[in-house]
């Protein structure tokens, strides 16, 4: 018990010393919003007319049609729970406002304004939206995780962590490779 707490302790330590902005991105001109507006409102973040889709209804293909839909790196992270070379992806810098969707099935998951720079590497949010994703425990690195995967394909995207900033205090560390960007200034 007491070597498990250890090296769990020796694992975090590193993370836990990143800095992260204050306030993380919940401001909108300066003034706070709340995780339930962000997560009520999060279509105001999409382009009208965006590729999409806003049904969870669970997607079936088998792994052939997988293969053929995805590049190698991306069908590595969401059908093998792979995990991309940190700071490999450009959405860890995306800052425009736009919403971030599976790239196995275009379910919208995150919005540009839940999005921090953990400095970890990976495209980092503190909070989700709701309904998108779903969570499982990972024992795949001896202690427990919360490995999280999308509702409609079940594509592995990342963990997610209890180190992030307020107002949640969580990290959702999201393979890129996981992900397709669209910005709220591109035309549908």
């Amino acid at each position: 018990m007491q070597r498990r707490i250890l090296l769990k302790g020796l694992m975090v330590a590193p993370v836990l010393m990143i800095v992260v902005r204050p306030g993380g991105a919940a401001q909108s001109g300066g003034v706070p919003v709340s995780v339930e507006t962000l997560q009520k409102n999060w279509k105001d973040y999409l382009v009208d007319g965006a590729d999409v889709e806003l049904s969870t209804q669970p997607l079936k293909r088998s792994e052939a049609e997988w293969k053929q839909q995805l590049a190698p790196a991306a069908f590595d992270v969401l059908r093998r729970d792979g995990t991309e070379r940190s700071f490999s992806s450009l959405l860890n810098d995306e800052k425009r406002p736009g919403v971030f969707v599976c790239a196995g099935c275009s379910l919208p998951l995150f919005t540009s304004a839940m999005k921090f720079d953990s400095g970890t590497g990976w495209p980092s949010f503190f909070t989700s939206i709701p309904g998108s994703l779903t969570t499982k425990r990972d024992f795949k690195l001896i202690w427990p995780r919360t490995e999280y995967h999308c509702v409609r394909c079940g594509g592995h995207h990342g963990h997610v962590f209890d180190d992030g900033p307020p107002p949640t205090g969580e990290r959702w560390c999201n393979n890129g490779v996981a992900l397709r960007f669209i910005h709220k200034g591109d035309k549908a």
